[in-house]
């Protein structure tokens, strides 16, 4: 019978439901919300909305509505996501009880299959939900199989056969690990090779089980890609109602949202961001699409430890901070690539790989960069020792000037500098990086891509990688927040009007 490889969407059921909406960050989503506390950043300022307070019933719905939003939202932005079986924690009490239970139960089955006579009543028990599981994996053109399903494990019949004492069980149980082997995903044929392998009924039972649920997991897999390019579509709107929904039980729920974009009008005004446009004394515009944007560039310098992160972008601050991390490292490395270039001239610029090397040498330092045991300097030192090895003899083998003591002085000094934050050449590369990010965003809707800041060549590929993730991230943030966005803006620059007026 041909294998069926796309697996059907089918009927979950209520656990793997729970399973796939315990899998999302409802945690961390729980903990910000915040019942009738004032802003901490308003200070005298009055209240958009009085306080007030609410029920446990209508917090717990809040709750779980933001906990569906979230789930909708990870399917959407993480291209990643899957389902995966709850594993209770290792010596817990809810796993020892669970063992108990399915210990006893087990058990039972095997007492009443090697009874005189043998009792079948767990097993058609058992029979019954396998064939439900079975069905469930089939799609409305598998009319075939169905019909065959339903006479095989007719459960009437085998009721009957039971009372008789005429039940061939061991029939049933390979009839249906031959029916799984023609449902299941590729990935599934050795587990369903190790069935035919078990000869005693109760494991083979067991084992019948646990083959099911793993292909439960693929079918809901299945249908989260099937219905990902759907729920694209459909997503933005939906996440914007239940935020929607969220706020109106919460009116304080923006008070972080409002502080990221007024302090984004702040430093604007004050000049205080990064252009993707050449140096002016004029001050950076105040429009709304540069505000919003510079507002999303600002949460690759967040700190995370001090600062709340804004509430709309709240479920993807894990990934704003891995974003955060690979433009730190970008920049240390295109700045270390750099100096590296600088010190030894000309000479580097035709040695075929020398520079790939280098900057694969650096990679392998700072791939922990970001770790608590991590220490940038034991790395920078380590660093300038490797690429004088590699210089000289590069330089060397290939009938340049040796690369001198001074030189290699020089050079290890300059690599040990970039330690500081404020060091010329990282802040170079710094507003460098920071520049084609944004340059990015305000072209992500053309087909042609920013040009690339002088010294970024040799990062390119992982920059330009970086900022497509970026970009997609905040596209997908602007089409669902937008109007929440436009809101509080018009109401920060009212403000400002009103006060310089009176002023």
């Amino acid at each position: 019978m041909p294998k069926d490889t796309d697996q059907p969407e089918g009927e979950g059921d209520k656990e793997l439901k729970e399973e796939m909406a315990q899998d999302t960050s409802e945690q961390t989503v729980r903990k910000r919300v915040r019942v009738s506390t004032p802003s901490p950043h308003r200070g005298n300022t009055p209240q958009a909305s009085p306080p007030r307070f609410v029920s446990v019933e209508e917090l717990m719905e809040t709750a779980k509505g933001v906990t569906n939003m979230a789930l909708a939202h990870e399917i959407v932005v993480n291209q990643e996501f899957q389902v995966k079986p709850a594993e209770l924690p290792e010596g817990s009490l809810e796993r020892r009880v669970k063992e108990i239970m399915h210990k006893a139960f087990w058990d039972c089955l095997e007492a009443q299959l090697t009874g005189d006579p043998p009792s079948y009543n767990h097993a058609i028990k058992l029979l019954a939900e396998i064939k439900e599981v079975l069905l469930s994996f089939l799609l409305p053109g598998h009319g075939r199989l169905r019909t065959h399903i339903e006479e095989v494990l007719d459960l009437p019949l085998i009721q009957q056969q039971a009372e008789n004492g005429s039940l061939d069980i061991s029939r049933l149980a390979q009839f249906i690990v031959g029916m799984m082997g023609s449902l299941c995903a590729p990935c599934r044929d050795e587990d369903i090779s190790k069935l035919r392998e078990i000869t005693e009924m109760v494991p083979l039972l067991k084992a019948i089980f646990s083959v099911l649920d793993l292909m439960k997991m693929d079918m809901a897999n299945f249908a989260l890609s099937s219905i990902r390019p759907h729920l694209l579509q459909q997503s933005a709107e939906y996440e914007r109602n239940k935020f929607q929904e969220f706020l109106e039980k919460q009116p304080n729920a923006l008070d972080y949202t409002e502080k990221w974009l007024e302090d984004t009008v702040r430093c604007l005004r004050e000049g205080g961001v990064e252009s993707s446009r050449a140096a002016s004394s004029d001050p950076p515009s105040l429009l709304p699409l540069n505000v919003h944007n510079q507002a999303y560039l600002r949460l690759l310098r967040w700190d995370h430890a001090a600062d709340p992160f804004p509430e709309t972008v709240l479920m993807d601050q894990v990934r704003y901070q891995e974003m955060q991390q690979e433009a730190e490292r970008l920049v240390l490395l295109s700045s270390l690539l750099l100096i590296v270039y600088t010190t030894t001239g000309e000479a580097i610029s035709g040695l075929t790989g020398l520079m790939d090397t280098l900057k694969n040498t650096v990679s392998a330092m700072l791939a922990d960069m970001h770790t608590p045991s991590f220490s940038t300097e034991e790395a920078l030192a380590t660093i300038g020792e490797r690429f004088c090895i590699e210089l000289s003899q590069c330089l060397s083998q290939h009938g340049y000037s040796p690369f001198s003591a001074d030189r290699q002085s020089t050079l290890k000094g300059q690599i040990s500098a970039t330690a500081q934050p404020d060091n010329t050449v990282r802040k170079l590369m710094d507003s460098r990086v920071q520049s084609y990010l944004l340059a990015s965003l305000e072209s992500s809707y053309q087909r042609t891509p920013p040009p690339l800041p002088g010294g970024l060549a040799p990062v390119s590929k992982e920059l330009k990688e970086l900022a497509v993730r970026f970009c997609r991230l905040v596209n997908f943030n602007k089409l669902v927040f937008s109007p929440f966005y436009q809101k509080i803006l018009q109401d920060v620059l009212t403000a400002e009007e009103s006060s310089s007026t009176e002023t």
